[in-house]
Parts: C-alpha cells; sequence; structure tokens
C-alpha cells in the first residue's frame, strides 16, 4: 500500500484541504464534507478549484497560461464563499494546505492513456508552491447504468466495465506516484450499490445526488483523510434540491452509506 499513515486531526487542529477537480469535488466537498467533520469533532477549511468537466489535461492547460478560469470556493467556519475568475496559483498560494487533492474527469478515469504527462505536470506544481502538503488521490465514480452521459458508450454503457476500469487506473496511478492518499469515493459508490439502496447514487446518472450521495462521498473523504471511523457519525444529511427542501435521509439509508464508505478506506 502506498499510503502514508492517516492524519489524525483533533478538535485543537485545523485541517486545510484543497480539492483541484471539477464537478465531481463539488459533490464530494461543498456541501456534506464540512457538518461531517463537525460531527466527528475536526474543524476543516474547504478549498475546491473547480471548472465544470476539467480533466488532468485541461488543468495541467491551465496551468501553464496561468488561465484564469477557475471558480475557487472556500467553507470556512462553516460560510461558502465563491469567487470567479481565479487561476489554479491562486488557490494554491492562497494559504497553507494540508492536503491537495487530484483527480481526473469522470468520463477520462477509466482510461490510462489520459494521465500523462498531465498528473506529473500538476504533481510537480502543488510540490513547489505547497511542498509540505499531503497529496491525495480522489477515485471517481462509475456511471449509473441507464446513464446517458455522452462518452458512457466508451465503456459499453456498461456500469461493471466502468468501474473495473478506474479501479484499474486507479492502481496504474498509485504505483506511478507516491501519493500520501487514497480516497475511494468509486469504491464506496461501488459498494453501496449493493445494499438495499441500489443504483440510485445518481440524480443525473453521474452527478451524485443532494441526500445519500453527497453524504456518501464526504463520509469517505472524512475517514480516508483522517482515519476516523465514519460509523461513528450520527449526522443525517437533508435534501436541498427545489422539490425536496427539508426531507431527511433515513436512520437506515444513514447506516448503509457509513459502513460502505468504511469498508471501501479499509481494504
Amino acid at each position: 500500500m502506498v499510503l502514508s499513515a492517516a492524519l489524525m486531526a483533533t478538535q485543537r487542529d485545523t485541517l486545510r484541504v484543497l480539492a483541484i477537480g471539477n464537478s465531481f469535488s463539488i459533490d464530494a466537498l461543498e456541501t456534506e464534507f464540512y457538518p461531517i467533520c463537525q460531527d466527528a469533532g475536526i474543524e476543516v477549511i474547504i478549498g475546491n478549484l473547480y471548472y465544470g468537466g476539467c480533466s488532468l489535461k485541461q488543468h495541467a492547460e491551465f496551468l501553464s497560461k496561468c488561465a484564469p478560469v477557475y471558480s475557487y470556493r472556500t467553507v470556512i467556519g462553516g460560510v461558502y464563499t465563491r469567487t470567479d475568475s481565479v487561476t489554479m496559483l491562486t488557490a494554491l498560494d492562497d494559504r497553507r494546505w494540508d492536503i491537495i487533492s487530484l483527480q481526473q474527469a469522470s468520463h477520462d478515469s477509466g482510461d490510462r492513456t489520459t494521465f500523462e504527462p498531465y498528473l506529473t505536470a500538476l504533481i510537480d506544481s502543488v510540490k513547489t508552491h505547497q511542498p509540505q502538503a499531503k497529496i491525495a488521490w480522489h477515485q471517481t465514480w462509475a456511471y449509473q447504468q441507464d446513464a446517458r452521459h455522452p462518452d458512457f458508450p466508451r465503456y459499453g454503457c456498461d456500469q461493471q466495465r466502468m468501474y473495473d476500469s478506474i479501479e484499474a487506473c486507479t492502481q496504474y496511478v498509485l504505483s506511478l506516484y507516491r501519493f500520501d492518499y487514497l480516497i475511494p469515493c468509486g469504491r464506496a459508490v461501488q459498494r453501496a450499490r449493493a445494499t438495499d439502496l441500489g443504483d440510485t447514487f445518481t440524480r443525473d446518472g453521474y452527478h451524485l445526488n443532494h441526500l445519500y450521495g453527497r453524504y456518501l462521498a464526504a463520509l469517505t473523504w472524512l475517514e480516508a483523510l483522517t482515519g476516523y471511523d465514519c460509523r461513528r457519525i450520527r449526522y443525517r444529511a437533508t435534501d436541498d434540491t427545489p422539490g425536496q427542501q427539508g426531507h431527511r435521509m433515513s436512520t437506515q439509508q444513514g447506516k448503509l452509506c457509513r459502513q460502505a464508505a468504511h469498508s471501501a478506506t479499509n481494504l
């Protein structure tokens, strides 16, 4: 295993996490991660550098051109702030980050030809600007079986095939680089799909739903980065989508998500 010992944050510490991502990092970090960390007694500062559908290639190109194309979102003390038209270096240099995550665009996550030389360029830049930061790999998830994403045919419109390809590329990435953490959201989602919750974790076939989908991803981030047993979390998510405001996940849904996230991070 290439992972380092998990960072054991305590209530006296503040964990500073930056994701260089896309809409999948929105799903994982921007709504449920903060309240889950609060439930665990962990203070966290969240940064998300967002560009829709962004691949490693696009991130590397934006970096080389210092392109001000990102929406930089932070959650500090529970307060969400968004600043548009910023460069990647703006976010990297914003503060001292403890952990910085990288990820591939979902449609490329199972295609190993799409990772290099772009991942190397991004890792080198992260290490130059934040030499003390640990680096995490955020594993994305396979699409829902009935997804209509235009790139799903690359995987034969087969969820299991896409998932197996993502797992193979995850091992490929971990064999090339000494990532400090693997955040196995794809593995957690696939395990949760095998429970009574079924293949219902997305809202459109690929983005996680606002109830137990995002909750599951945030639980996985918590345990992968801090070592905190997410089965101890008692917080349950509430849906914030139009027409569903105030709808709270059931006790059983929360339990199944916590079990899936825990098992995925402890293989």
